[in-house]
């Protein structure tokens, strides 16, 4: 817990994400800053968020659970009195995943990104990748008459 004067970060927003804020409802807006403030302050550290987003965090604003805001810690400008500062990315809903659909269109990602789970459930098992199609099975040994049923053992010859 920081407990000096001095904030523990400093804060920049993506100019889209200042629009975000204040484009949001009223009380999500001051949730937003309220939270942000503390994250700041190092009293309060988001969500790690994976797979393609992995290195960034998310915040949950409200208690119905539908707002977010994403976040990145880095270094600051040299020109900053901090060392490094939170860099807000988003603020949005999380309905549809608009929010890490959104960061990742700001990040540049030329496709949806995916968090580790759901990467790990669209993979394709190695098991599954081969380059031939399996056989087909033939037909059971005791459904083909004349020959020894395998249960049986070989000496053994059906009834007739």
């Amino acid at each position: 817990m920081n407990t000096g004067q001095q904030p523990a970060f400093g804060l920049s927003f993506d100019p889209r994400a200042l629009t975000d804020l204040l484009q949001a409802p009223g009380d999500i807006r001051d949730l937003a800053l309220a939270q942000m403030q503390d994250v700041v302050n190092a009293e309060l550290f988001g969500t790690k968020l994976t797979g393609d987003l992995s290195g960034y965090r998310k915040l949950v604003v409200d208690s119905r659970k539908e707002w977010r805001v994403v976040y990145a810690l880095r270094p600051a400008p040299p020109t900053s009195a901090h060392a490094n500062e939170i860099h807000v990315v988003a603020v949005r809903p999380r309905a549809r995943n608009d929010v890490y659909d959104t960061v990742g269109q700001r990040l540049g990602m030329t496709r949806r990104p995916l968090s580790a789970r759901t990467h790990a459930a669209r993979s394709r098992s190695p098991q599954l990748t081969t380059r031939q199609p399996a056989p087909k099975p033939g037909p059971l040994p005791s459904a083909m008459p004349g020959l020894p049923h395998p249960a049986l053992g070989a000496t053994h010859h059906p009834v007739r």
